[in-house]
């Protein structure tokens, strides 16, 4: 209960304009390995593997708040991935952009449900649900946070896996 309430008061401040990220240089290859830590046991414990390939990137940022974001999407993404399989983190970028996407295998998402996924409280459908199903909220906390560092968050799924992308505006060296 105490979670839920501390994430609600996230969610006025970043409603109020008052979500004001730190701007510090934030490595999202290592952020991404601590959150990595922090689950391994449990996704060893579902039998999700956990992979992390591609560029070690660099934004301007608030190293807690993104990895807030990387926590809450990377815990959605082990949720709803079916044993035996693995959650990817991709990191890549370009001359403006860096980007992360969390990739899962699993039950898709159906294409209707895709512009909601953010809204506070959404829900998919029942067969997606999980008896250990969070407050709803991680989403919204997520798109808050990607919104106060100035970038973007979209989803897609299809028959093979769910994307959750996160762009950020590239830290310039």
């Amino acid at each position: 209960m105490a979670k839920m309430v501390s994430d609600m008061l996230f969610l006025a401040q970043a409603d109020n304009n008052q979500l004001i990220p730190e701007r510090m240089p934030v490595d999202l290859w290592s952020e991404t390995l601590k959150v990595f830590e922090f689950f391994e046991a449990w996704a060893e414990e579902r039998e999700v593997g956990l992979v992390l390939d591609g560029d070690i990137l660099r934004v301007e940022g608030d190293r807690l708040m993104l990895r807030r974001v990387i926590n809450n999407l990377l815990s959605n993404a082990i949720r709803y991935t079916p044993a035996g399989h693995s959650v990817t983190v991709h990191l890549h970028e370009n001359a403006e952009w860096a980007e992360l996407t969390v990739e899962n295998p699993g039950t898709p998402v159906p294409q209707e449900h895709l512009p909601r996924l953010f809204d506070r409280f959404y829900r998919v459908d029942p067969s997606r649900q999980r008896k250990s199903e969070g407050s709803g909220i991680g989403l919204a906390i997520v798109k808050s946070i990607v919104v106060a560092h100035k970038g973007k968050i979209s989803v897609a799924s299809d028959s093979h896996s769910t994307r959750f992308t996160l762009t950020l505006p590239r830290l310039n060296d």
